[in-house]
């Protein structure tokens, strides 16, 4: 394999990489992906010596930078939000989101028997849900912990555990169907305990 032939293949690379990113749904994965496959167009339009391709691509990985770290930021921008387990709103959230929730959780989308309700909201959009049942002092037994597509990189889960102190939670525990939710647990800091899943807050 030549070397003009190997700067071909780069260019072919970046640009579906650019088309790949464009499907995803988490809004980080966009943007990196993206960035990853302008790095390498803006490369390939360097060496090719064609000026407004690479230009192109330069700006677009300025606005990807810029936005990821905004992304990353975002913390401050989440607001958490306590709601009955009757809440309208909250039952439009589950109905909305409801073939997504049961591949996570096994075919339900909600608990019935759930009495404790948070939605997390980022810059007033609904980013995440969580239900469950207080099971004893301080411990919430989690029936659905959801993330919309868009926010799934772990943000809000971060943040929705650093406040549920506040609320008088200090341990959460899952002990249903795991489907894919396994990895999620793991990721933000739950441990398997006596076939169940814990996690210590504050």
């Amino acid at each position: 394999m030549n070397t003009t032939m190997i700067i071909e293949l780069a260019g072919y690379l970046g640009s579906t990489l650019v088309v790949v990113s464009m499907l995803m749904s988490s809004v980080v994965k966009l943007r990196v992906i993206n960035t990853i496959g302008s790095v390498i167009s803006a490369t390939y339009a360097l060496i090719i010596h064609s000026y407004p391709l690479a230009l192109m691509n330069i700006c677009l990985i300025v606005i990807n930078c810029y936005n990821l770290v905004k992304l990353l930021r975002s913390e401050q921008e989440y607001d958490l939000i306590p709601v009955k387990a009757d809440d309208a709103f909250l039952k439009y959230f589950v109905e909305r989101y409801q073939q997504d929730i049961q591949n996570f959780f096994g075919g339900k989308a909600a608990d019935a028997s759930a009495d404790t309700a948070y939605i997390v909201c980022c810059g007033a959009v609904p980013a995440g849900l969580l239900l469950g049942k207080i099971s004893g002092e301080g411990v919430l037994d989690i029936s659905v912990d959801y993330t919309t597509p868009a926010y799934r990189d772990c943000s809000v889960g971060k943040y929705l555990y650093s406040r549920l102190p506040e609320y008088g939670i200090r341990k959460l525990v899952y002990s249903g169907e795991l489907q894919k939710h396994e990895d999620y647990l793991l990721k933000v800091g739950f441990a398997k305990e006596n076939g169940r899943y814990e996690k210590k807050l504050g």
